[in-house]
């Protein structure tokens, strides 16, 4: 450290190191100030996107109690599009890709879907991915379904293995790949899923075999 003797020596010191320095130490204030008001800023949008997502989600629920199909889809559309960061936004996916179904409009339930599923979390893209499967199914897709559960990494499957396993099943019946659609649906039972369908899915398989075995 130095030691000044002067008070004329000290000043001149701390002119010399503001010259030197007081440039970058005004850039670097501003910059920090920039980055907190940003972050602030940021947060409070998200909250801000997320309130107005979760109040338009409240509508899209009053909109499907009370049978207005046609309000529903648009508030279902206007979330996913003005509110892409928030889960509402794949919540009223789901919901929008349902109504298509339930209206008989599998391509465009479909493309729904496909959506959801490149956008969501985890989590929520197995949901999606579930139900588009099952479009598939409706729709006669059958190889393309089986291709779109073998596309899902074993590992990321975690509690929804099950669920692919059963719907594998579903698959191979469609596709009257007997053997293969039995073990699928006993990999489903032995993963622990819980399906009411899925004994009576199992019975009928061994039903179909006994006929099919005698003469």
């Amino acid at each position: 450290m130095e030691i000044y003797e002067t008070e004329e020596e000290r000043l001149a010191a701390a002119k010399r190191w503001w010259t030197e320095n007081g440039q970058s130490t005004i850039t670097g204030i501003v910059i920090g100030i920039a980055l907190i008001l940003g972050w602030n800023f940021w947060q409070n949008y998200k909250q801000d996107q997320a309130l107005q997502a979760s109040v338009q989600y409240e509508s899209l629920l009053v909109a499907i109690k009370e049978e207005k199909t046609e309000s529903a889809e648009k508030i279902a559309q206007l979330i996913r599009d003005q509110f892409k960061g928030t889960p509402y936004a794949t919540f009223s996916g789901l919901t929008l890709a349902k109504i298509k179904v339930e209206q008989g409009q599998l391509d465009e339930a479909k493309s729904v879907l496909q959506a959801v599923v490149s956008s969501a979390d985890e989590q929520l893209a197995h949901v999606a991915r579930l139900n588009l499967v099952r479009v598939m199914l409706a729709k006669g897709e059958y190889e393309q379904g089986l291709q779109v559960i073998a596309d899902v990494t074993p590992k990321s499957m975690s509690s929804f293995s099950g669920s692919y396993d059963e719907l594998k099943g579903d698959l191979y019946v469609a596709l009257d790949r007997l053997d293969e659609a039995r073990s699928a649906y006993q990999s489903s039972l032995r993963s622990g899923h819980k399906s009411p369908l899925l004994g009576f899915k199992l019975d009928d398989l061994t039903e179909a075999a006994i006929v099919t075995s005698q003469p």
